[in-house]
């Protein structure tokens, strides 16, 4: 089953550009699907990355984190315990069809 990981990001005022232009990469992960950097508001982002299955999603971490530390000098903690990402993955347990509208 496909396994998705979302990311959230709160950037410090004045890195947007700079922290959009880091996510124009060509990511070389086995059994990445493509994902997305969106941005969610006012400096805020989510990144959604779409997966083979988790056991790609896992194996991908080691070559992820490198590109999260180029990164985190352009980030705001998020407060709560979090620190400055809020991450989450797992497998689908429902999965919808593209429109045909």
């Amino acid at each position: 089953m496909t396994a998705y990981n979302a990311v959230r990001f709160k950037v410090k005022p004045g890195m947007e550009k700079a922290f959009e232009d880091a996510h124009r990469i060509q990511p070389d992960f086995a059994g990445f699907n493509g994902g997305a950097l969106v941005k969610t508001g006012d400096r805020t982002y989510c990144f959604v990355g779409s997966w083979k299955d988790f056991d790609a999603l896992v194996a991908g971490r080691p070559k992820m984190l490198p590109i999260l530390d180029s990164m985190r000098h352009m980030l705001e903690d998020l407060g709560g315990g979090l620190g400055v990402t809020d991450p989450v993955s797992g497998s689908a347990v429902v999965e919808f069809p593209a429109s045909k509208a």
